[in-house]
């Protein structure tokens, strides 16, 4: 959940005020990265934060020199396919984003075993997919008009909610098939 903290703090803040909504983003992001780094977390458990950073100074940076910039409408669909665009090359690059975030919380003797790396790398596709069906679902309903809608806002909320459950329940049974609960 910290992981995506920047995120949330982006979506529940005003439509209306999304510069400084960006601006709180990026300084979370900022922190956590910091945060974790002063903790001992290495980069690699750090992928979505630092692309995070980027985004969002890249994103304040537009909103505060044009607040009525176009972007605006799409900056959930940019988030999501943001998110998406990192995870996968996470993948592609053989380091998905959930193996980093999994070592904190697992004994090092699991790091190299197969099937934990097999079981993150299944559920690093599983956040891409929905980032990228969630980005995609934003730039239609962006298009149509409704950037900040309802419909936008509970298919944010499904963007995350659903790889999540996912993730947790796929990690029990991964646990409970290796005998580990």
């Amino acid at each position: 959940m910290r992981t995506f903290l920047p995120w949330i703090v982006f979506a529940v803040l005003p439509s209306g005020q999304w510069q400084w909504a960006a601006l709180a983003a990026l300084v979370v992001a900022v922190g956590l990265v910091a945060q974790q780094r002063t903790a001992g977390a290495g980069f690699d458990a750090l992928i979505i934060e630092l692309g995070s950073a980027a985004f969002f100074a890249g994103l304040a940076a537009i909103a505060f020199a044009d607040p009525d910039s176009g972007v605006h409408d799409y900056s959930a669909a940019l988030s999501s396919a943001t998110l998406a665009l990192i995870a996968g090359v996470s993948l592609l690059i053989g380091k998905p984003f959930t193996l980093g975030i999994a070592k904190r919380s697992t004994p090092r003797e699991v790091w190299g075993l197969k099937p934990f790396i097999r079981t993150n790398v299944v559920i690093t596709a599983v956040w891409t997919a929905a980032f990228a069906v969630t980005a995609a679902a934003l730039a239609v309903i962006a298009h149509a008009g409704n950037a900040h809608s309802t419909p936008a806002t509970i298919v944010q909320v499904a963007g995350f909610a659903l790889p999540m459950l996912f993730t947790v329940r796929y990690v029990a049974a991964a646990q409970a098939k290796a005998g580990l609960q």
